[in-house]
């Protein structure tokens, strides 16, 4: 039997990590708070149309991208091919520069990047399930969920949601120190080089917590407003480039094949953090008025103000405005104790996130794993 890993959360980054133990015996079973996996990179499905109201989409500026759609097949996928404009403070549109990267999602939506990573795998998904505290012991991690159920013992645990959540995990985390580092590490020269005390485990779990909790975090409020016929622009989105406007990203969904019907248009309205901070717990009643009246004057249309439905999603913790030291990030590695993310690799990206657990994925591969088939 191989190595036995839990990962917290089935964003792209938990993806990522399964998919990288695909070719080895290492065990991998994922608990997700949601009822589904794709973390931010989201879509929402509303009488026959689909939505990305997160993650728009993965660019195609990391090379590895499109290698990686080469692997996971690209049946259904959807090349955004209008350009992406930008809008200053005062609302003023000029275009952008955007011309050489390529926007790519799915007719089904940007979740099934998560969902083809992990069909690819034979990792064990755990949705509803909300991780609260882990610890370690001699028989090694054992995590237990809100509603008081116990997961384990795994021989490793990776953490991957948002910095401010995983810090909140992080401070209910134990670690009682064994001889060594984990029974399943092959290199016993290893073993003994990482060995820690009570005291040095206890002191970097501190020190790790206060690091991450230091992330700071954008929150957003996406509104999406839905109309019964086409409005016609020369580009699939706007995007605020001073941030100092109240919408921070407006995106044409009809822009993608298989989202939206050809005689209805839906624009997704990321407000700005400012705005979503302020309004976040605003009903939706209210809240849709304002975005529709935004969204009319960046694109000129007075039939904008007056959308045939709306829908909202907010996100607390949105996007990362800094990232973690990766030599910080790794200091409970030995012990068996890994992060991965966007705040991790240091950039809100979706491709940021997806690599991040890939390679975090390779080194748990390589230090608990034997290679398969």
């Amino acid at each position: 039997m191989g190595a036995r890993l839990c990962v917290v959360g089935a964003g792209v980054a938990g993806a990522g990590i399964a998919y990288a133990l695909r070719g080895t015996d290492v065990d991998v079973t994922v608990l997700e708070k949601s009822r589904g996996v794709g973390g931010r990179a989201a879509t929402r499905r509303r009488d026959g149309r689909r939505y990305d109201h997160g993650a728009n989409y993965l660019k195609s500026t990391d090379p590895r991208n499109a290698e990686l759609l080469d692997s996971i097949g690209r049946e259904g996928l959807v090349d955004v091919t209008e350009p992406v404009w930008l809008f200053d403070a005062d609302g003023r549109v000029r275009p952008g520069d955007d011309r050489d990267e390529r926007k790519w999602t799915f007719e089904t939506g940007i979740t099934r990047l998560s969902k083809r990573l992990f069909a690819h795998t034979d990792a064990t998904i755990r949705k509803t399930t909300r991780v609260e505290r882990a610890r370690r012991t001699a028989d090694g991690w054992t995590l237990r969920d809100t509603d008081g159920h116990d997961h384990g013992p795994f021989d490793a645990v990776c953490f991957t949601p948002p910095a401010p959540q995983t810090a909140d995990l992080l401070a209910e985390t134990t670690v009682e120190p064994v001889a060594g580092t984990d029974a399943s590490v092959k290199r016993e020269e290893e073993t003994a080089a990482n060995a820690s005390t009570p005291e040095e485990e206890t002191a970097a779990l501190t020190t790790l917590t206060e690091a991450v909790s230091s992330i700071p975090y954008r929150t957003i409020r996406t509104i999406v407003l839905g109309y019964d016929e086409r409005i016609e622009r020369p580009y699939y989105a706007l995007l605020n480039e001073d941030r100092e406007h109240p919408v921070g990203w407006l995106a044409r969904e009809e822009c993608k094949d298989g989202h939206v019907p050809d005689d209805e248009s839906l624009l997704v309205v990321q407000m700005s953090p400012a705005w979503s901070t302020e309004h976040y717990d605003e009903p939706l009643t209210e809240v849709a008025s304002v975005a529709a009246n935004h969204a009319a004057d960046l694109l000129d249309s007075d039939r904008v103000r007056d959308p045939d439905w709306v829908d909202d999603q907010g996100w607390r913790y949105a996007l990362p405005d800094d990232g973690i030291d990766p030599s910080t990030a790794r200091t409970l590695e030995p012990a068996g104790l890994y992060l991965a993310g966007d705040w991790v690799a240091g950039a809100d990206r979706l491709h940021a996130a997806l690599w991040n657990g890939v390679e975090t994925g390779e080194r748990i591969g390589e230090r608990l794993g034997e290679p398969t088939g």
